[in-house]
This record gives C-alpha cells, sequence and structure tokens, in this order.
C-alpha cells in the first residue's frame, strides 16, 4: 500500500486533484482503470467542483471504500453508510472537520476566497498533507480489510 500512497502524493504533486489523487491511487487495485478513475473523481476536487464541501481527498476515499465494500443490493446500503460514516467520523477527528473551507481556512467557492488561498498557499501547504493522511488511513483499511475475516465494523482504522 505504500506504493498508493506515494502515487497519491505524486499526482496531486503533478497537478491533479486530492480527490482524484487520492482515488485513481487506489482504484487500479480495486478494478478500475486510471483512466476511469481520474474522470470519475476529476468533479469532486477543492470540496466538490471547488465549492469547499466534503474535503476532496475524503470524497476520493470514500469512493474508493465504495469500490471495496459498497452495496450491490438496495438491502446492503445501511451497512455502506455505516462504513462510510465512520470513515468520516475519523477524518473528521484526525483533521479538525470535512469541509474544505474549514479545513483550509478559506472559502475558495468565492473569487477573493480562492485567491486569498492562492497568496497563502494553502494548497502547498495542508492539501499535500490531506492527501498523504487520507491515502494512508485508506491503506490501513484496505489492507485489514484483506487480511480479516472479521465484520466490516472492526477493519475501520482507529
Amino acid at each position: 500500500m505504500t506504493d498508493s500512497i506515494q502515487l497519491a502524493e505524486d499526482r496531486f504533486a503533478a497537478g491533479f486533484n486530492c480527490s482524484q489523487a487520492v482515488f485513481s491511487a487506489f482504484a487500479s487495485q480495486l478494478g478500475l482503470s486510471d483512466e476511469a478513475a481520474l474522470r470519475i473523481a476529476s468533479p469532486f476536487g477543492g470540496g466538490v467542483a471547488r465549492r469547499g464541501e466534503t474535503c476532496g481527498a475524503l470524497s476520493g476515499a470514500l469512493m474508493a471504500l465504495g469500490l471495496l465494500r459498497g452495496n450491490e443490493t438496495p438491502e446492503g446500503k445501511d451497512e455502506t453508510y455505516r462504513l462510510a460514516q465512520e470513515f468520516m467520523r475519523i477524518f473528521q477527528e484526525r483533521h479538525g472537520g470535512t469541509l474544505c473551507r474549514e479545513l483550509l481556512g478559506h472559502d475558495i467557492s468565492t473569487g477573493m476566497g480562492l485567491q486569498a488561498a492562492r497568496e497563502n498557499y494553502v494548497f502547498a501547504r495542508v492539501c499535500p498533507l490531506l492527501v498523504r493522511e487520507t491515502a494512508q488511513a485508506l491503506a490501513d483499511f484496505i489492507d485489514a480489510s484483506q487480511a480479516s475475516s472479521a465484520p466490516a465494523s472492526d477493519w475501520i482504522p482507529s
């Protein structure tokens, strides 16, 4: 999984958004091509289309979790939601929030907020850390889920 974490970091450094970086770094091992993963995740950067909503790195991880453990029948959606909520809870505990604008300290949905974020280099200071740590948490989750026959609730890293 270390390769996936490095790949996420490299893709972000190359200019892909945070969601693309995290999701695409894991997608091929979960059965999806890099090209498809990059396209699917492309609208989710900047807190969904640069609106400052849910962090793109978190969105990318949730998409990967969906590929790994998502439901294929309506009856399974409660378990999928539970896993996603737990992953989001851990993210929030580690980072103090889940919203891009909170994590960056700027509302990038406005021209002034985006400009201020760029001038303060938050995309270079904050986002790489979020990409790396979210990719690591996702790698831990995947490793635990593949090594364990335990219930899915036991796979969530703490």
